[in-house]
């Protein structure tokens, strides 16, 4: 009986400690690209992105996303670092979202068909904004491409396009881009940074590690993208939860009260089927092939 006294009281000891802590600190890593650079860089690839991807132009549901994307928006560390925010929705059946180098994101329909509350919503982009926050797409660029990009940087004339000079370099949004394919650190801090923006704006941070529980649960659907080019940390729910007994305590109760307005709006909303995967070419007809496919935006 007295062993089981005394769990309560460590567990409370455990908990002070963490709070004496303070929430980690995250520092963004070597980057050749300078932050205009990567605000450059990024508005390019979304110029590309909406002619390549379908944006719905719903004012209620542009309204919507950019409503809970600015509430994450005025957090301390995404104010620090600058970057000017923006938040689309593409028509896309899979589970995902992406973000480029500056700030754009895009929001697929099948993330807001996916997510079962708001703070589900705002986890995801709130992870999404770490990454851009952290600066971890052209810090990626800027380690695969160590030789080759001080003089493209060095050289680039005011108001020329960025996105031209890097994509002969492979960086852009083909396949497999460095831009947008993070390592488990890259995740994991992603994860961390997340859940402070979410406390901040009023939403509880363990429905991020909820919602990505619940998509691990669900196995290797085709729709489910997001954990192709987002690999899934170890013991991601109890490190998100072991931060959040670092941060402040918080009323997490922040709703915009559009949640269900914008589950009746997206579930009408038809989405283009996923493309089939193309059949064999000839071997003088591959190289085309894939020239045309590097072109693609890879979705997150």
């Amino acid at each position: 009986m007295k062993r089981i006294a005394v769990l309560p009281a460590v567990a409370a000891i455990l908990i002070a400690f963490a709070w004496a802590q303070g929430p980690t600190q995250f520092h963004a890593g070597f980057n050749l690209f300078s932050k205009q650079q990567d605000i450059q860089l990024g508005q390019e690839n979304a110029a590309q992105v909406r002619k390549q991807m379908k944006v719905i132009h719903d004012a209620f549901l542009t309204e919507y996303v950019t409503r809970v994307g600015n509430r994450l928006v005025g957090s301390r560390e995404a104010q620090e670092s600058g970057f000017p925010f923006t938040f689309e929705v593409v028509a896309d059946p899979s589970i995902n979202a992406f973000a480029l180098p500056g700030g754009p994101m895009f929001i697929n329909t099948g993330l807001l068909k996916a997510v079962d509350n708001e703070a589900q919503l705002a986890g995801v982009v709130g992870h999404e904004m770490s990454h851009v926050i952290l600066r971890h797409g052209t810090n990626q660029a800027s380690k695969s491409k160590l030789i080759e990009l001080p003089a493209v940087l060095g050289s680039q004339v005011a108001g020329g396009s960025l996105l031209g000079q890097l994509t002969q370099l492979g960086i852009g949004l083909g396949a497999n881009s460095v831009l947008l394919k993070f390592s488990r650190s890259a995740e994991s801090q992603a994860d961390l940074m997340g859940s402070h923006l979410m406390a901040e704006a009023g939403y509880n941070p363990m429905e991020m590690a909820r919602f990505f529980e619940k998509l691990n649960t669900q196995g290797g659907g085709r729709s489910i993208q997001f954990f192709s080019d987002h690999p899934n940390p170890d013991n991601r729910e109890h490190a998100i939860e072991q931060e959040v007994q670092r941060l402040p305590q918080q009323d997490y109760r922040f709703q915009t009260g559009q949640f269900q307005q914008m589950k009746q709006l997206v579930a009408r909303i038809k989405e283009p089927k996923p493309k089939q995967p193309a059949p064999a070419q000839p071997q003088d007809q591959q190289g085309q092939q894939q020239q045309d496919q590097s072109q693609q935006p890879q979705q997150r």
